[in-house]
């Protein structure tokens, strides 16, 4: 298990302050990284970071960041390696879902999910893999969705972005795996977060997702911890430009 083991690495989570990305940030101090978790608010942010901190006892940064800025992301990212020495982990989770038809959407609500959900780790690891390169290691996992490979009503925004994360993913895994920089993304099925409370609360809703799980359930964001572990670890050194479907079973069928 100490292959595992995190230790003196450091990293950044991507609207870590709750849901997939609070879990994610905890799951990584636990294995001994130090963790960077931001959040537009800054308050939601420092939060998270003084939670994580008390359970874990590690070096834990909250900052705050719009991570469809490049210059803030700069700056975040600056901050973080003179916090931390170095960064080594970058974990692309900041996202947003608009529910839609197609017909019935709106310009601005196209372009804030793309842009969040696309744009973002697009800019954010153009701001850090300079670092990983002159360290000749890094890891970076972009947080796609099940909905990056099949398609739901309502969702066509999402869809487009997540399916496109998982095309970037590939390049930039081509583009960087001579720096021994890994990248690759994890595509969750439904997960009871935050992001998903709407469809949760609505019985007919939720019933049809539940009709698409084999195993009957929602998914829980812990479960999803043992994952960006291993693929932020030295273990997952020949695995890059993956896309991994953790969905129930859904995508099975």
């Amino acid at each position: 298990m100490s292959d595992f083991n995190l230790e003196g690495k450091a990293a950044v989570i991507t609207g870590g302050a709750q849901g997939l990305g609070l879990e994610i940030a905890r799951s990584l101090s636990k294995a001994g990284a130090h963790v960077a978790v931001t959040s537009r608010d800054e308050r939601k942010a420092k939060e998270a970071a003084d939670l994580i901190r008390g359970e874990t006892g590690r070096n834990v940064l909250g900052v705050a960041v719009d991570v469809t800025d490049y210059e803030q992301i700069q700056r975040m990212v600056e901050e973080v390696v003179r916090s931390f020495g170095r960064l080594d982990i970058l974990v692309n989770n900041a996202g947003v879902n608009v529910r839609k038809p197609i017909l019935e959407y709106d310009e601005a609500s196209w372009d804030l999910v793309q842009n969040t959900n696309l744009k973002a780790p697009f800019l954010c690891a153009k701001a850090v893999v300079p670092h990983m390169i002159r360290q000749k290691f890094g890891r970076i996992v972009n947080i796609a969705s099940m909905l990056g490979t099949v398609a739901l009503p309502e969702r066509g925004a999402y869809c487009s972005s997540k399916g496109g994360l998982i095309q970037l993913t590939k390049v930039m895994a081509l583009e960087w795996a001579e720096h021994n920089i890994t990248v690759n993304a994890v595509c969750p099925g439904p997960m009871a977060t935050e992001m998903n409370q709407a469809v949760l609360n609505n019985p007919e809703a939720n019933q049809y997702f539940l009709n698409h799980l084999p195993v009957k359930r929602w998914g829980q964001p812990e479960e999803l911890s043992g994952l960006i572990v291993y693929l932020a670890s030295e273990l997952s050194s020949f695995m890059t430009g993956s896309a991994l479907i953790i969905d129930g079973g859904w995508t099975a069928e």
